[in-house]
């Protein structure tokens, strides 16, 4: 079976890297005129390798400064690396400058090619040799072969070959491979018309498989096209997978709409964004720290966007550190978790750093929290339940599939994840209709928790003889979070916890309540005496008031205190009962209403012996609870357990 790599070259302008690949493949890798006449790689170019098992797609890529954009577009999908560096010139800006962005793009295994040694003497190739070592001590090429070539004499070719295939190997073994299994997924770098193909976009391969005939989406922008025709080196193939350089014509797009850095995937998969959180490596070789909220050119896949880096832990990022920031970028781009990027300065334009994405598609974070710091380290864990955990605690109160994991913690097999999460008690589901269900990290829903309890403390500082304030006010106050059903079973879950008071309509923080002076205490006990003592025809809450002696101010609370702990019943908001005169006369309804026949208003005032004034806002309550049902004129006993909550 045949292994399909990528492979990405890098050195300095001349250095030989285009002669180096037409001797190793026979193809000449400048397309362009104007790169043919100067002798220079401008855009990028593609050959392939065949080494037994393996088959290498070749980018070659330019080395000249002016060029080291479309370098980085050709970086992406690389699986391996081979750094080129010619005898006569030895290490230079440009070789320092793809060296460090090889290292940024996550690279594990390459090899050294030197050329041009026909043209030094051999104690000149041993001291660029040492210089060599020298540069690539704290790199993945640390233990690279430096292989001696010349493509003027095919010196060394054989040897590179067999370096290639050695290193191929070892990429084989590794965990890139991975990405077969994952969603398709393909950066594009060029963009073009054929005539008879129509739309025709090419680029790397570097995550899952395409057929002819798939329908896909072209992110940022969210087109919808179908694969027409495919190509893997100008050859016409049914599929192209991971390691594979592709030519993909497209139908239901023209080729004007798509771009250099816009992105060929299976639907669902990428999402744009213009926030993402990221974990990012200032170089040591950075002319100065990188200061929180700076400008800088933001570099992933074949994308180049501006973007403002908010450090979320320190006012700068030294030369050879690493923290946790947020890019706000200028223009919605796609990344996946994991996925590398390079920074370079606004102006003069260099590499200063990089980094791999965290959360792809982020949230604001104004004020990290620990949870937030700790989730972050747990991207970065090798776990694939860690890293699932942390990904959705991120995701919020956002809908979001347990498919969504493939790109927010390359989870391969994101389901199998969710329910050990589910099981696990990490996440919890709820079910906001038949058809939609919430998933909710349980660190989300114990920091809602906490800015209910915070908010609850705050309403009960500001009423201190309120015993349960009114729920609808709360959760008012929470709208951000949704579904009514969602901060619902939040409440109930605090309830369950011991947090809080909840009743239908009102909730209250335990512990919290009115605490009342000697005085006020008299004046509640004597205002539950007078509800006992009128029965059903008590005064209203302003006659109350007027006729108190002592704690007037006071006596609307101390009525409502009254009714939070159960002593009198609410009627509206001026007409309470004490509550042993309302469980009296729900008693004699019941009696009188079981028979099934129904009775007017002016029968139930009879009833109960009192006037309209106190009957009429009565009947109304009743039928708002539910313990009796209107039907024109007549009224029936519905639930007469409507009022157990009330009474009991």
């Amino acid at each position: 079976m045949t292994t399909d790599l990528i492979l990405g070259t890098a050195g300095h302008i001349d250095h030989g890297k285009t002669s180096l690949i037409r001797v190793l493949t026979g193809t000449n890798t400048d397309r362009l005129p104007e790169e043919k006449k100067r002798g220079i790689t401008i855009e990028l170019g593609f050959a392939e390798l065949k080494l037994d098992d393996f088959r290498l797609g070749i980018v070659d890529v330019p080395g000249h400064e002016k060029f080291v954009r479309n370098m980085l577009a050709g970086a992406t999908g690389v699986d391996m690396a081979m750094l080129v560096i010619a005898a006569d010139d030895s290490v230079k800006q440009q070789t320092r400058e793809h060296l460090e962005i090889l290292r940024l793009m996550n690279l594990e295994t390459g090899l050294i090619a030197l050329t041009k040694i026909d043209l030094v003497d051999p104690d000149w190739l041993d001291l660029v040799e040492e210089e060599i070592r020298e540069l690539v001590a704290d790199t993945f090429l640390h233990d690279a072969p430096i292989i001696r070539t010349s493509s003027h004499t095919a010196q060394g070719v054989d040897e590179l070959k067999a370096a290639l295939q050695k290193a191929a190997h070892k990429v084989a073994h590794s965990g890139r491979l991975n990405r077969l299994e994952a969603p398709f997924r393909m950066a594009i770098d060029r963009t073009f018309s054929v005539a008879g193909h129509g739309t025709v976009v090419t680029g790397s391969t570097s995550s899952g498989e395409v057929n002819r005939g798939d329908e896909l989406v072209i992110q940022p922008g969210n087109l919808q096209v179908r694969v027409r025709g495919l190509q893997n080196h100008d050859r016409s193939v049914e599929q192209v997978h991971h390691g594979q350089r592709a030519a993909i014509s497209l139908a239901g797009v023209h080729h004007d709409e798509i771009q250099r850095g816009h992105e060929l995937a299976l639907a669902g998969y990428l999402e744009p964004s213009r926030l993402m959180t990221v974990r990012v490596m200032m170089l040591e070789s950075a002319p100065r720290p990188l200061k929180n909220r700076s400008h800088v050119r933001f570099h992933i896949g074949t994308a180049e966007v501006m973007a403002s880096v908010v450090l979320l832990d320190r006012p700068q990022l030294e030369r050879g550190e690493t923290a946790s920031a947020q890019l706000f970028l200028s223009e919605p781009t796609v990344a996946t978790w994991n996925q590398p990027f390079v920074l370079r300065s606004e102006s003069p334009v260099i590499t200063i750093g990089g980094g791999h994405i965290l959360v792809p598609n982020a949230r604001k974070l104004r004020r990290p929290e620990d949870d937030d710091f700790a989730m972050l380290d747990w991207l970065s864990s090798n776990d694939p339940l860690k890293r699932a955990s942390a990904a959705i605690f991120f995701e919020g109160l956002q809908p979001w599939a347990p498919g969504d994991l493939a790109r927010t913690a390359g989870i391969v097999k994101p389901d199998d994840i969710y329910v050990q999460l589910i099981e696990s008690g990490d996440v919890r589901e709820i079910q906001v209709t038949p058809t939609r269900t919430a998933r909710i990290h349980q660190k989300v829903i114990a920091q809602i928790c906490e800015r209910i309890e915070a908010a609850l403390r705050t309403i009960h500082d500001q009423h201190p003889l309120k015993t349960t304030l009114e729920r609808s006010r709360v959760m008012h106050g929470f709208e951000y979070v949704g579904d009514q059903v969602v901060i619902t079973a939040i409440l109930e879950e605090m309830k369950a916890r011991g947090q809080i008071r909840l009743t239908a309509k009102g909730v209250a923080l335990v512990g919290c309540g009115p605490k009342l002076s000697k005085s006020e205490r008299n004046v509640l006990n004597d205002l539950i005496q007078q509800y006992r003592n009128l029965k059903i025809e008590t005064p209203t809450v302003a006659e109350l008031q007027k006729k108190a002696v002592k704690n007037q101010n006071s006596v609307p609370q101390l009525i409502e205190l009254a009714a939070a702990d159960g002593d009198l019943v609410a009627i509206n908001s001026t007409y309470y009962l004490h509550r042993e005169t309302f469980s009296q006369i729900c008693h004699t309804l019941a009696e009188q209403l079981q028979d099934g026949r129904g009775r007017t208003l002016s029968e139930i005032r009879e009833i109960l012996d009192t006037t309209r004034k106190f009957a009429v806002p009565l009947c109304e309550f009743l039928d708002e609870i539910g313990f009796t049902k209107r039907q024109g004129d007549l009224r029936q006993l519905g639930d007469r357990h409507a009022v157990s909550e009330l009474i009991e």
